[in-house]
């Protein structure tokens, strides 16, 4: 790896044209693919392979990028400015739009776009703090890093990662998922474990079972439990004094009081931006209201009751989609904003107040866990932590990248979202978030809710804070994603029987391969996106 004293700015002239760039790339791709298959593409390992490729350039202007920290830069921008236009913006300003009120897309848009520079500033502040770990799992964050350190030193390691790609990209053909099958390798075995077991039985609970777990509502209860126990846990661990803290596990590490795990962040550096986190979302909710007019349709009761949940809501759909992200690499963003949805309706909110509250509460989460992803890769090129000082300015320069990529983002959406509303292309899950407003909710959704909370607050409250067996399981529950179930479980067969073999040792090449399969799978994911855009 490349050694330097001072991390590189991405105010340097070429880097910040360069960020700006690829953040546009970054955005339209998202946009494309969100609004016509559904779903955002993970384009870290395409940033990370493009700032590969300039390197390689034989003019003395890109000879700069051999750098794995400028590389590190590229790719935190057009992952930031993917998951930004296409999670973060388009969908929450999709959903007025379905529903037939275009005058509020564009309180919508200021509304989403200031929560997700508020979500990204609270993950900057909480990466590295004894609630979200550097040393977590955030698997998609471990491919990336893996795939820059596998270009930049080659060798063994990047025979291994070109192995692993390949078996990922070979799966992910065969419809195997990869990222599901590498997770497996990295990840708290016992948190995966639950994952596994709750997407098999979304998978199999029509055939096994007669019943359809999802149009009963049993996954969005059992999270609504499993993520109200982990907001105790998470509270719990945030008041404690800061003399009991090494006695206490990191949320999301495998951290015991025999092997404490030194942060960058503090709990009291912690607490403070959670605190100025709920009062930003608390005034987010207040432009919103206003900008929106809701305080036409309700009474001043109603409307200081929907800006206290709104940014409740939010809040607590960052920490549960922070939480899934980093243990799972996958987070359930659509689905958690859901429940926020169904309980809107159940307090009786109006119409057009709903669907700025799924709007509202849609934008907060990606741009969490997305920006999690980048800050790992970046802490891994960074050596783990090993030079404090040299972390936290790698970090700061990561996260100004990223918030400039949003600031593209929210220019590309804001001068383009037109042209794809007038083709009538606007993100499948906001017709879902629409059809449900209309029909409202019935008092057996709300039994349905409150008796499937009640398991998944006992599997959270057993696990304990850092496993998260309760919001796993429910994470597991919420996708459909044919298979996967197998991919995890077989993975993590392997990897107990290959740890019990080789060691410790065996560790370090397990990750790399790991990281391969999750690389090899995004790859896939992205490319035959693309050609599908194409047809």
């Amino acid at each position: 790896m490349a050694t330097e004293k001072k991390h590189p700015t991405i105010f340097d002239p070429f880097a910040l044209v360069l960020n700006i760039v690829t953040g546009v790339i970054g955005a339209i791709i998202g946009m494309q693919i969100v609004t016509t298959l559904g779903v955002t593409p993970n384009t870290s390992i395409i940033g990370a392979l493009v700032a590969m490729m300039i390197a390689r350039i034989p003019v003395a202007l890109f000879q700069k990028y051999r750098s794995v920290h400028r590389q590190n830069l590229v790719q935190t921008s057009i992952s930031s400015a993917t998951f930004g236009a296409a999670n973060s913006l388009l969908i929450p300003i999709g959903i007025p739009f379905v529903m037939g009120a275009p005058e509020l897309i564009i309180p919508m848009l200021i509304g989403a776009a200031l929560a997700m520079f508020i979500d990204a500033g609270i993950l900057y502040k909480l990466f590295d703090s004894k609630i979200f770990p550097a040393t977590g799992t955030w698997a998609p964050g471990v491919a990336t890093a893996e795939s820059i350190l596998a270009g930049d030193k080659g060798g063994k390691r990047a025979a291994l990662l070109g192995v692993g790609t390949l078996i990922g990209l070979i799966g992910s053909y065969f419809k195997i998922s990869m990222s599901a099958f590498g997770v497996a390798f990295i990840g708290n075995v016992w948190a995966l474990t639950m994952f596994g077991i709750g997407l098999m039985f979304r998978q199999y609970s029509v055939p096994w079972f007669g019943i359809d777990v999802n149009k009963l509502y049993i996954p969005h209860g059992i999270m609504i439990g499993a993520g109200l126990v982990a907001l105790i846990q998470v509270s719990l661990l945030i008041f404690k004094k800061q003399k009991d803290m090494i006695k206490s596990s990191a949320i999301g590490a495998a951290a015991t009081a025999e092997t404490p795990v030194a942060t960058t962040r503090s709990m009291d550096q912690a607490r403070r931006a959670l605190g100025y986190g709920f009062l930003a979302y608390l005034a987010v909710a207040l432009i919103i209201a206003l900008l929106g007019g809701l305080y036409t349709d309700m009474s001043p009761g109603m409307l200081i009751g929907f800006l206290v949940f709104a940014a409740f809501a939010a809040f607590v759909h960052e920490l549960i989609v922070g939480i899934a992200a980093m243990h799972s690499g996958w987070f359930p963003a659509f689905a958690v904003a859901f429940i926020t949805l169904l309980f809107g309706i159940m307090l009786g909110f109006p119409p057009e107040a709903l669907a700025l509250l799924a709007g509202f509460s849609a934008s907060t989460g990606p741009a969490f866990a997305d920006m999690g992803y980048d800050l790992k890769t970046g802490y891994m090129l960074r050596g783990n932590g090993e030079d404090a000082e040299f972390e936290l300015q790698g970090r700061k320069q990561q996260y100004i990248t990223g918030m400039i990529a949003f600031g593209v983002a929210l220019l590309v959406v804001l001068f383009t979202y037109k042209s794809y509303f007038v083709q009538n292309l606007v993100p499948p899950i906001d017709k879902v978030y629409v059809s449900t407003i209309q029909a409202g909710a019935s008092p057996d959704i709300a039994k349905q809710l409150f008796l499937w909370a009640i398991p998944g607050a006992i599997v959270q409250f057993i696990g304990g804070p850092s496993r998260q067996l309760g919001v796993l399981f429910a994470t597991g529950l919420l996708i459909l994603t044919p298979n996967a179930c197998w991919a995890v479980l077989a993975g993590i067969a392997i990897r107990l029987i290959w740890t019990k073999v080789k060691g410790k040792e065996g560790e370090t090449p397990m990750t790399i391969m790991a990281a391969g399969f999750i690389a090899g799978d995004a790859l896939y994911s992205f490319f035959n996106s693309v050609f599908k855009l194409k047809k």
